[in-house]
């Protein structure tokens, strides 16, 4: 089971992420304007009398007039905290409101988390039921075993409400989504294996529950604890425990894993030994899921079974068994039907719906995480986290079995509706953002960092070598740069690659390839010299340029401008391109590009032609399809202006290449993004809202950039240099550790070149 992911990070850096800004993760935001007193009077007192009495007169009402139907309690008393154990309730609250965040982001779901401060089950019992008309659904989270089925099946019981504990039932459907599709690749039928289960806690008896449910035989299930194989013959067995009793022979780990088809862990690490997998039947299907570490390495089960099919709980391998594949969706679907419960029927139909997504053609944006395309086969038999088809299979097949069995309130009309809003819950430029790490992780560059002395940028030369993203190449002093990563608690500063432009041995080789680019401008070859030895950015750039790095990074220490002429000193644009800046603007369900928004004061007609073609490009890497839209004060020549004719030759230009992507212009952002203000304009060429934003100066784009960057509601990424013949991003100077490191992945991952 995975609650992430085997990403690294520091103490620190994880202390400053929760307490840096806002403390902790959420907040409550009105979804209605509360400007004005109107405003506040329709919100609260008189206007809010008028819902409260129709409510009162049809309770059903409370799900159109109040956010119910959309928001689920995250509740845990933090008696089993991740691999942490008994901490308390307190010092659970940072995990549930995690679980909160993920709700929101991968399913629209809102949530609010809930700690409880007690470990009696009838106080725990009677605290959440008397939250039913406060929420739609309720997750249960990190609460021991066995107190967990005991709640759980309590709640079910009395509320009306999807109850739902995610450590049990998430890890079921998505290893029983693996398990369908690994029957399926090694020909084997669920009636017929013989299936060993390690660990008898609240998530390895929901997976046996689930895969019985599913067709497999109780009597073909091994369950294991501590003390061995659960056999009748034993007395110190728990009801939920009796449930896996039979008659055996067997009585440890190895003799229930001769001849056994699938082994299921969610145990500890190392549970399992080469000689336990070697005496597994053909083709072995292991999930070995404990976390961090598995009860076996894949490479271990591979040295002594080539021919096993291996899952974990890890990011790092393939297979990754992570909950959130399940809960989001599995409550979006539930919400969306106003489910009373979330039964096993639903469990298997989002089983079943993960395991035909993996079997289907993977989309580009996840084929980029990959740094290939996977295909289905023993290494890709579950889908990954951040598929954007995701929001649409799982909910869907969750309401449709809600309905079938009769648990649905508000029954599903038109499925091509619902497909669509689905869709339009969630933004897929976050899929892509989010994959390109993996990306990066899957085909590792070395990134220069050109100011390897700052700390903002060791701490993300720190993330990126820990993460894997990519191989940090620091530039600066190498007693400074040392110093720097030991007070950030490295201990082997060594093991950091370090360039000192003064003393380099690359120095003269660096300074000769300077003075011919630069020889006919007026440098002399002591003028390149000091370029090299004094300039970080310079000595950054050649580093590139010469093959020494795969990226650079800079600009936290001078503004963009200067940093921009030192580099353009090195490296060149690409050939039949402009350098140009991009902003890219991400919001809950949509987001669009900006551009230029750095380098061209006043682009010509064929400049601006291409800066779309080229952010148009990079919207379809993002997952997009591309709708440009050339903005102005004027639309279609109202009112008329000199600007507006570079614009128009701009459109021409692009008419004349016959580009594949729409396009239109000159037109006011209102005109370009608003359905309604378009409709004015019946003979424009774009079917919908633009995505891409072609400024027609450098003055106006800057300006909107950055004034939707402290006004707006959204994540504002940027500038993302385009057009250089080599990955180069020039950070803002107020760029924090997460800022450098999203560039420097999006740069290596080739999301933007």
């Amino acid at each position: 089971m995975s609650k992430g992911s085997s990403i690294k990070f520091s103490d620190q850096e994880a202390l400053q992420f929760h307490s840096q800004g806002r403390p902790g993760k959420i907040e409550i935001i009105s979804s209605k304007p509360m400007a004005t007193q109107r405003d506040l009077s329709l919100a609260y007192s008189p206007g809010v009398a008028v819902p409260v009495q129709a409510i009162a007169a049809d309770p059903v009402l409370a799900y159109d007039y109040t956010a119910k139907g959309n928001l689920v309690a995250v509740i845990s008393n933090g008696t089993a905290i991740l691999g942490l154990g008994n901490l308390g309730a307190l010092a659970s609250k940072p995990v549930m409101e995690g679980k909160a965040v993920l709700f929101k982001r991968f399913a629209d779901v809102d949530a609010i988390d809930i700690e409880l401060d007690s470990e009696d089950v009838d106080r725990l019992v009677s605290a959440i039921s008397l939250m039913e008309p406060s929420f739609g659904g309720i997750n249960l989270e990190d609460i021991a075993s066995p107190d967990c089925f005991i709640i759980e099946s309590r709640l079910r019981e009395i509320m009306n409400i999807p109850v739902f504990h995610d450590d049990q039932h998430g890890t079921a459907i998505i290893a029983s989504a693996g398990l369908i599709n690994a029957l399926r690749i090694t020909g084997k039928s669920i009636k017929d294996v013989k299936m060993v289960v390690n660990g008898a806690g609240a998530a390895a008896i929901a997976c046996a529950e689930l895969i019985i449910a599913m067709g497999m035989p109780r009597t073909n299930v091994r369950m294991c604890d501590r003390e061995g194989v659960i056999h009748k013959d034993r007395h110190d067995l728990n009801q939920w425990k009796s449930a896996y009793a039979i008659e055996t022979e067997e009585r440890t780990l190895l003799d229930a894993m001769k001849g056994a088809d699938v082994f299921l862990g969610l145990s500890a690490a190392g549970a399992v030994t080469p000689e336990m997998v070697k005496a597994m039947a053909p083709n072995p299907i292991i999930f070995a899921m404990a976390n961090p570490v598995p009860e076996i390495l894949p490479e271990e089960a591979h040295a002594v079974r080539s021919d096993a099919i291996i899952a974990t709980g890890r990011s790092d391998y393939p297979n990754q068994v992570n909950n959130v594949l399940g809960f989001p969706y599995i409550f979006r679907g539930a919400l969306d039907v106003r489910a009373t419960t979330i039964n096993e029927e639903m469990k298997i139909a989002a089983a079943e719906a993960l395991a035909d997504l993996a079997r289907e053609t993977v989309p580009d944006e996840v084929a980029v995480a990959y740094g290939k395309q996977p295909v289905f086969g023993p290494e890709y038999i579950i889908p990954a986290p951040f598929d954007p088809r995701l929001i649409e299979a799982i909910p869907l097949a969750v309401a449709r079995a809600a309905m079938r069995t009769g648990v649905a309130q508000r029954p599903i009309i038109d499925e091509d509706a619902y497909r669509s809003e689905l869709r339009a819950r969630l933004n897929p430029t976050t899929a892509v953002l989010s994959n390109s790490y993996d990306a990066a992780k899957a085909n590792p560059k070395r990134i220069v960092f050109a100011e390897g002395e700052e700390e903002t940028v060791l701490r993300a030369a720190i993330t990126i070598k820990n993460a894997g993203y990519g191989i940090p190449v620091l530039v600066g002093r190498d007693d400074r740069v040392k110093d720097g990563l030991r007070k950030l608690g490295i201990e082997d500063a060594a093991s950091f690659e370090i360039h000192n432009s003064r003393i380099s041995p690359l120095v003269p080789g660096m300074a000769e390839h300077l003075y011919r680019r630069l020889q006919r401008k007026g440098v002399l070859y002591r003028d390149a010299q000091r370029m090299v030895n004094q300039d970080r950015n310079i000595f950054g750039a050649l580093l590139v340029a010469l093959g020494h790095g795969d990226v650079l990074v800079t600009g936290v220490t001078r503004h963009f401008s200067q940093t921009m002429s030192q580099v353009e000193q090195v490296i060149d644009p690409a050939p039949r391109h402009i350098p140009f800046g991009i902003h890219l603007v991400v919001g809950r369900s949509d987001s669009f590009l900006i551009a230029d928004t750095t380098v061209n004061e006043r682009p010509t007609a064929e400049q601006l032609a291409d800066i779309a073609e080229q952010t148009a490009n990079v919207a379809r890497r993002m997952g997009k399809t591309p709708r440009v839209a050339f903005l102005s004060y004027s639309n279609f020549g109202n009112p008329p202006g000199e600007i507006t004719t570079v614009l128009r030759d701009a459109v021409a230009v692009l008419d004349d290449r016959r580009v594949g992507f729409e396009y239109e212009g000159e037109m006011s952002a209102d005109v370009a993004l608003n359905r309604d203000m378009a409709k004015l304009y019946p003979f424009s060429r774009l079917t919908g809202p633009a995505n891409v934003l072609i400024m027609p100066g450098l003055h106006s784009a800057n300006i909107s950039a950055k004034l939707l960057k402290e006004l707006g509601g959204g994540r504002v990424f940027g500038p993302l240099l385009m057009g250089m013949s080599k990955p180069v991003q020039i950070v803002p100077m107020t760029s924090t550790t997460s800022d450098l490191v999203t560039m420097a992945v999006l740069a290596a991952s080739g999301v933007v070149d």
